[in-house]
């Protein structure tokens, strides 16, 4: 099996931290790739005139009618029957697919540098998929037929909701409507308490739902630009739900969402924090070892924050350590690395110190474009064009629900990830201790997902091998970012790859790693069972002594906006 280098098409944390700081339209303006994309393109007149020449033939053939050019079978853009039936929209469809092959073509001859290449692309997908004769209200027969079953209503609908969208951040369709769930009602409803509330997070203990649980409890540690729900978000697809029924005793941290008062908290002060809850789930559960799981942005810092209590002798507190689409390697990790310089990091820094945070929102409209079909063009010729609401996912509703990043985690997390520090033992500090990954020995997991467009999967594996782990499993799993997390038992499409690290490269790895059905859950709750001693009474309270339960789970700091 080969895929398509999601290294070279990803869209990694680092980028998103960088560019969320400028707005849309500075990243469309003409600069010096563009420049060079017009002087390569220069220099070979005979291949432009070529793709000129062969373009305006087939407008001519498609104004006779004689062209046959169809749309690809996944673009679900023109799945209306009237862009096939009307021969006026036939020939639109025809002309702009044309037109966009011809786009795509001179990019390829220009034959940019990787850098310029990048960048270049994200304004070719913009402008190409924006001009897509499906989008336009004038020519969408999807916009026409609303119009007509409605009366007009949708026209109405649709300018409200225009409105709406582009009055604040994120200034892109609404994927879903504000109050499409409630967070404790609908989504996040597992049955657990508050068990520690500190200036930086709340800790959450889930109640037990199996007569017996394992002596090792989990901590998971979920991302700091996300509210930790996803992991809890409805009960079929509950992964803090499966991990109960199992028989894990299951912790999270659920972050506080920060204000610009705030905006000190860094690398140091979620350290720090981690290691509160981690003495605050021994503590309950009365052990001296529990598993860590980080998500994301969380799992840099669980990482981090492993080696720090490797390097200080305390390296057997950790049972376990897993690593959820975490990316420790930035080593060419795609479209990062071409948008990111040392003086466009600064300048993201200064923005992000001058309010005092990141604003998720910010974060959110940047990833939005992208991936421009999906998660703008889609929901712009849903709600404006067509004038109806987005249907009710709560992944997306999830994905609304954002956070800020403090100025100093921000400054952080690019200086990391513009030096690639990881890499290099020493290069970053955690509470006053060099960062050496290679110093952690605990058993480690470590997932990515296929197609993952923030944390390539090629850039996963290699930051499992970054770990010192001498048992060191990496599993694969066929889905995306946030799909490789919601990924309930149950799915025949589903599948994943699992095997040790000891392949250098990926596609090596890829190419022997032993494939199975369905999903990785219950693979890893096994892994987690033979790692978690001998199985206990479970708890008939929750918290413990000097810990009692503050509230009933989700808590407070997730309904904070």
């Amino acid at each position: 099996m080969t895929t398509t280098n999601p290294d070279e098409l990803a869209a990694p944390l680092d980028l998103l931290l960088i560019s969320a700081t400028r707005p849309f339209a500075r990243r469309m303006t003409p600069n010096a790739s563009w420049a060079r994309l017009g002087a390569n393109l220069a220099k070979q007149p005979a291949a432009v005139a070529g793709r000129v020449g062969a373009l305006t033939r087939e407008l001519g053939g498609i104004a006779a009618g004689r062209s046959h050019r169809a749309p690809a079978r996944a673009d679900k853009r023109f799945a209306d029957a009237a862009w096939e039936q009307n021969p006026l929209l036939h020939r639109v469809m025809q002309a702009y697919l044309a037109g966009s092959e011809t786009a795509e073509g001179l990019l390829t001859d220009a034959g940019l540098d990787w850098r310029d290449a990048e960048k270049m692309r994200f304004v070719f997908d913009n402008v190409v998929e924006g001009l897509a004769p499906s989008n336009n209200p004038l020519l969408s027969p999807l916009g026409w037929k609303a119009l007509i079953d409605t009366g007009g209503l949708s026209a109405v609908r649709g300018v409200k909701a225009f409105a709406r969208d582009m009055l604040s951040q994120p200034r892109v369709p609404a994927m879903v409507e504000p109050d499409a769930f409630a967070v404790g009602e609908t989504v996040a409803i597992s049955k657990g308490a508050v068990v520690l509330q500190t200036s930086q997070f709340e800790l959450i203990q889930y109640v037990p739902q199996t007569p017996k649980v394992n002596t090792v409890p989990l901590l998971i540690v979920p991302p700091v630009i996300n509210k930790f729900y996803v992991m809890d978000i409805a009960p079929e697809r509950s992964m803090i739900d499966y991990f109960v029924q199992q028989g894990q005793q299951v912790f999270v941290i659920s972050w506080r969402n920060p204000q610009a008062r705030h905006r000190d908290w860094g690398f140091d002060t979620y350290g720090a924090a981690i290691i509160d809850a981690l003495d605050a789930v021994q503590k309950i559960a009365g052990t001296d070892r529990a598993h860590l799981m980080g998500t994301c942005s969380g799992g840099i810092l669980a990482a981090m924050t492993a080696a720090h209590l490797s390097d200080i002798g305390e390296a057997d507190r950790i049972a376990g350590l897993t690593l959820a689409v975490t990316v420790l390697d930035q080593t060419r990790a795609g479209f990062a690395p071409a948008m990111m310089s040392d003086r466009a990091a600064q300048a993201a820094i200064r923005v992000s110190g001058r309010k005092g945070y990141l604003d998720g929102r910010a974060m959110a409209e940047m990833f939005a474009w992208l991936r421009p079909t999906d998660l703008v063009w889609r929901y712009w010729v849903n709600n404006y064009v067509q004038g109806r609401t987005p249907g009710a996912f709560d992944v997306l509703f999830w994905n609304a629900d954002t956070t800020r990043m403090t100025a100093a985690l921000h400054r952080d997390m690019v200086l990391m990830g513009l030096n690639n520090a990881l890499v290099t033992p020493g290069a970053v500090s955690m509470l006053g201790t060099p960062v050496d990954l290679s110093q952690i020995t605990a058993d480690a997991y470590v997932i990515g997902g296929l197609t993952d467009h923030i944390c390539p999967w090629q850039a996963t594996y290699r930051s499992a091998r970054l770990l010192g782990s001498k048992d060191n499993r990496y599993v694969l799993s066929t889905s995306g970012h946030i799909q490789a997390l919601v990924n309930p038992p149950g799915n025949p499409k589903a599948s994943y790859r699992t095997g040790s690290v000891d392949a250098e490269d990926a596609q090596e790895w890829l190419d022997s790693a032993e494939k199975s059905s369905d999903s990785w859950w219950p693979d890893y709750t096994r892994w987690l069972a033979e790692r978690s001693g001998p199985e206990i009474d479970a708890p008939k309270t929750l918290g413990g002594e000097d810990l009692p339960p503050l509230g009933p789970a989700p808590g407070s700091y997730v309904m904070e906006k």
